[in-house]
């Protein structure tokens, strides 16, 4: 199973699932994980059933089912969650794969994040994700910034999913 998934999402909470189905529809592999694996499996013999996404048990597992460079999005409160979550990916990660926050952060919070990733040869990527359950699901506005580095990995996958407007997605990187 190593290096099948585009991209891991932590954060089973509605948000999170809406964002896997929806990645899912748009033909991107998804490994979802939660820090209550249970609700992983809850999730995958239910909502997810028949799809392509896949779960993860641990985030070694997780990340070991990642195409590389490594794309892990979350979707956990805003906060030391967050900081508790980059914490334990680090360790797990190369030079040159993605943390991305989805979980409309503190904009300081984010240029924090960013600067420490870097140091490490990560690249860090804050998303504000706006449209509610429906918009996670069928289409949400995504605004990207963080590592330049990061956005043609990620650009197909968020433009992809995002709601469209005269046929252009409602999503375009912001800035560092």
């Amino acid at each position: 199973m190593a290096g099948t998934a585009d991209i891991a999402l932590i954060g089973l909470a509605v948000m999170g699932q809406n964002i896997i189905l929806n990645m899912n529809d748009h033909g991107f592999v998804v490994c979802a994980f939660n820090r209550t694996v249970e609700k992983v499996e809850r999730f995958l013999a239910n909502e997810a059933k028949g799809t392509k996404i896949i779960g993860g048990t641990s985030l070694e597992d997780m990340v070991a089912k990642l195409k590389k460079p490594r794309r892990v999005m979350m979707l956990v409160k805003a906060g030391a969650a967050v900081d508790a979550f980059i914490d334990k990916l680090v360790p797990l990660l190369e030079p040159g794969d993605i943390i991305i926050d989805g979980g409309n952060s503190e904009y300081i919070d984010s240029i924090r994040r960013c600067k420490s990733l870097e140091e490490k040869g990560l690249l860090f990527v804050g998303s504000g994700v706006s449209g509610g359950e429906d918009g996670a699901r069928y289409g949400p506005s995504l605004m990207p910034g963080g590592s330049p580095k990061a956005w043609p990995h990620i650009k197909d996958i968020f433009q992809g999913i995002a709601a469209k407007a005269d046929g252009e997605p409602c999503c375009d990187w912001v800035r560092k």
